[in-house]
């Protein structure tokens, strides 16, 4: 069974098409359907159902799907491995970047680690943590920015610890108090980033543990956006300090949200089972290097 036609079949199912497959492969579309063909007829079943212009994977899709991104992994870990015999003068670090703190907390960060080790390519994916956490167990990624708490079969190293603001018009009628409680905005509109993110689910989980459902305004990715619809009043939204602390749109307020349960930590992730190459190794020394001894919450820095 040749690894490039279960390449092509793993970036069909997570690309959800033939041609956005052969764009991110840098294939042509007939070259990606040759090896779907050959696939199948290797092993006799169909692999994808097609609805549409909209393609999932067939029972048996899901068996292989599974399979074939550990394979692949596992040629990832092997060739890593054969790099680090070359020490860190070349190789590759694929990670994975949240959408919401990224540019603050590693931006810098990536200049630094270029210049001390110029001869390793950065693969970089951005996606919520739930994506991240996926592609890190399908073994697409090593290492992944993702919000604590994070599942047992992962491992981390704390990189920023942040209390939550609610952040609102300056003329809201909470805008005065010093900290809030959840339960005081259980009848207000909310912005919350997308159900793809942990903290969305993190704080539908808070509500419900107070007894309320949140009414949700609307949903985002892009933190931008988020604020704009504060600033437009559709609602309220939630966002680390360490973006509120930035400079924003006049007209807005930040209160804290005094929940000791409802954080914002990040940490960089990985999972237990993987290989860590030498350039996956350096990154985390470099957080490390960057990251204060003892965190705001005084617990420590990893697991």
């Amino acid at each position: 069974m040749d690894l490039r036609t279960l390449r092509a079949f793993v970036e069909v199912v997570r690309q959800g098409g033939f041609s956005p497959a052969a764009k991110a492969l840098f294939v042509t579309q007939p070259t990606i359907s040759k090896a779907i063909r050959q696939l199948e007829d290797e092993l006799g079943l169909p692999l994808l159902d097609r609805h549409g212009h909209r393609i999932t994977p067939s029972a048996a899709g899901d068996i292989v799907l599974r399979h074939a991104s550990r394979m692949l992994a596992l040629r990832d870990e092997l060739k890593a491995e054969l790099q680090d015999l070359a020490g860190l003068a070349r190789g590759t670090l694929k990670i994975g970047l949240p959408l919401v703190g990224s540019s603050l907390l590693f931006a810098p960060l990536f200049t630094r680690y270029r210049q001390q080790h110029p001869g390793i390519d950065i693969q970089l994916s951005e996606h919520g943590s739930l994506q991240l956490e996926t592609l890190l167990r399908a073994g697409q990624l090593e290492l992944a920015a993702s919000l604590l708490p994070v599942a047992d079969d992962f491992d981390f190293q704390v990189v920023r610890r942040e209390p939550l603001m609610v952040l609102m018009p300056a003329s809201h009628p909470l805008a005065g108090r010093a900290t809030l409680r959840l339960n005081d905005l259980r009848d207000e509109p909310l912005v919350l980033q997308e159900s793809g993110f942990v903290m969305h689910r993190m704080l539908r989980q808070a509500c419900t543990q107070r007894g309320f459902e949140p009414t949700i305004a609307a949903q985002s990715s892009q933190v931008e956006f988020l604020i704009a619809l504060v600033a437009s009043g559709l609602g309220l939204a939630f966002l680390p300090r360490l973006i509120i602390d930035k400079p924003r749109q006049t007209g807005l307020t930040a209160v804290l949200l005094d929940e000791p349960d409802i954080r914002w930590d990040m940490a960089m992730v990985w999972h237990k089972e993987a290989y860590l190459s030498q350039a996956a190794q350096a990154w985390l020394a470099l957080l490390a290097s960057h990251t204060p001894a003892t965190p705001p919450t005084g617990e420590a820095t990893s697991r």
